[in-house]
């Protein structure tokens, strides 16, 4: 069942999502939580941490395991992923180093990174909830058109679409051309899926992805058959869905949400 939640600003969607996990971890203190980078989720986490400071959200028995890391970075470099997390969360919130994981771009033998990377999400029991964005080109995680569908944790080679939204890096070919990323299959194995989206450039993308035919070639289509999908969105990522009742993408509980 998809739910979708259309918000009037960036800021709201930012506390909207920040509000469904903090009501999971006081629901379930232990509860793994799945977590993505980049631009759309940095005001969630921002909220996040000010639910810990401001209204004791506690983390000491969250685990968390990330979406995805770039490949050839080390877990000190600023540009990775892992100390992007560091500063706009794990900083800021009372979580036990233990219990974060992200995948490990650096490792000698990254098939084996991606195993280990696969196992420890099994052994801890799967993801209660992850939280995803999605790419320009449908990407999620960095499950890149044409990524199959049955795919768990991987190597991936890049986009250049995809790498030109990469933060930190001053040309194109500085940025790195491959990834870490949980599968789809892995994703699809989460319990509730989270789905961030803002910005009119997000817009012809989010359609085809929640209306359009389900198909590698967007790989955010496979979230449809998703049973707990939320989607939250502002009011530019959602112009080109067409909200309204009589609308064929909408399930019955979707055009409740709008009303």
């Amino acid at each position: 069942m998809m739910r979708v939640m259309i918000t009037e600003s960036v800021a709201e969607m930012d506390r909207a999502a920040a509000r469904i996990i903090e009501e999971r971890i006081r629901g379930c203190p232990g509860v793994v939580l799945g977590l993505p980078t980049g631009r759309t989720p940095s005001g969630m986490y921002r909220e996040v941490a000010r639910l810990h400071a401001g209204e004791g959200l506690d983390f000491s028995n969250v685990t968390t395991f990330n979406v995805d890391e770039l490949c050839g970075l080390p877990p000190g470099d600023p540009r990775s992923f892992s100390q992007f997390m560091r500063r706009h969360l794990f900083d800021h919130v009372n979580i036990p180093a233990g219990n974060i994981h992200v995948p490990d771009g650096s490792a000698g033998n990254l098939v084996e990174a991606c195993r280990s990377y696969e196992e420890a999400i099994e052994k801890a029991g799967g993801i209660d909830l992850l939280v995803l964005g999605i790419g320009l080109n449908g990407h999620i995680g960095f499950n890149e058109p044409g990524t199959e569908l049955g795919s768990v944790t991987h190597v991936v080679r890049l986009s250049e679409t995809t790498r030109e939204r990469l933060s930190g890096f001053t040309t194109l070919d500085a940025a790195p051309d491959r990834g870490i990323t949980m599968g789809i299959k892995t994703i699809m194995r989460a319990r509730m899926i989270l789905l961030l989206a803002c910005g009119r450039v997000k817009a012809r993308i989010l359609r085809q992805a929640l209306c359009g035919p389900v198909t590698p070639d967007c790989p955010a289509s496979i979230l449809q058959i998703h049973p707990v999908l939320t989607v939250i969105a502002d009011r530019n990522a959602w112009s080109e869905c067409a909200a309204s009742p009589g609308d064929p993408c909408l399930g019955e509980s979707d055009r409740a949400a709008l009303s």
